[in-house]
């Protein structure tokens, strides 16, 4: 079967040491996190953990079987592509020539990215898009003089459903 990326999430109590449990799950099955966000819910006794995960659909399957008998999971979703809205928080810090300032705001500008912080000659810059959004952002800061790049995991949660 053919790898591909899956996003997963778990709703699961909110104590010590259940990320730990999870991602151990995964390193077991050799199923490698490409990404892994966790936060408290809307319930401060829940949390959702979002894992991306490249794998073959057999792989997932057993995972989430074997998510769904730990303890202080509550909830698994596999999402399936189309079926949820992802994002990511980048921060780009960026050298650049002060003659190509207004430049590297204007595509900031037309990205939908924010500037963090700025001097002369180097800015942050904070995007929170799709993974393919900040890549293709990364892509175009590149020639400016991109030095650093920091990432959140992805978060994700289901579309909404009309009634």
């Amino acid at each position: 079967m053919a790898e591909k990326k899956h996003t997963i999430t778990v709703l699961v109590e909110n104590h010590a040491g259940v990320l730990s449990k999870v991602s151990g799950l995964f390193s077991r099955r050799g199923f490698n996190i490409d990404s892994l966000a966790v936060g408290q819910t809307e319930n401060p006794l829940l949390s959702r953990i979002t894992i991306v995960a490249t794998g073959d659909e057999y792989t997932t399957q057993q995972i989430e079987k074997q998510l769904n008998k730990m303890i202080p999971v509550i909830k698994v979703k596999v999402l399936k592509s189309g079926s949820y809205v992802s994002r990511m928080l980048t921060l780009f810090k960026v050298s650049f020539a002060p003659s190509r300032r207004a430049e590297l705001l204007q595509l900031a500008d037309m990205m939908g990215a924010k500037i963090a912080d700025a001097g002369e000659d180097c800015a942050v810059i904070e995007l929170c898009d799709t993974y393919e959004k900040t890549m293709a952002f990364e892509d175009l800061l590149k020639p400016y003089g991109l030095r650093e790049v920091a990432r959140t995991g992805s978060v994700a949660i289901e579309k909404a459903k009309l009634n």
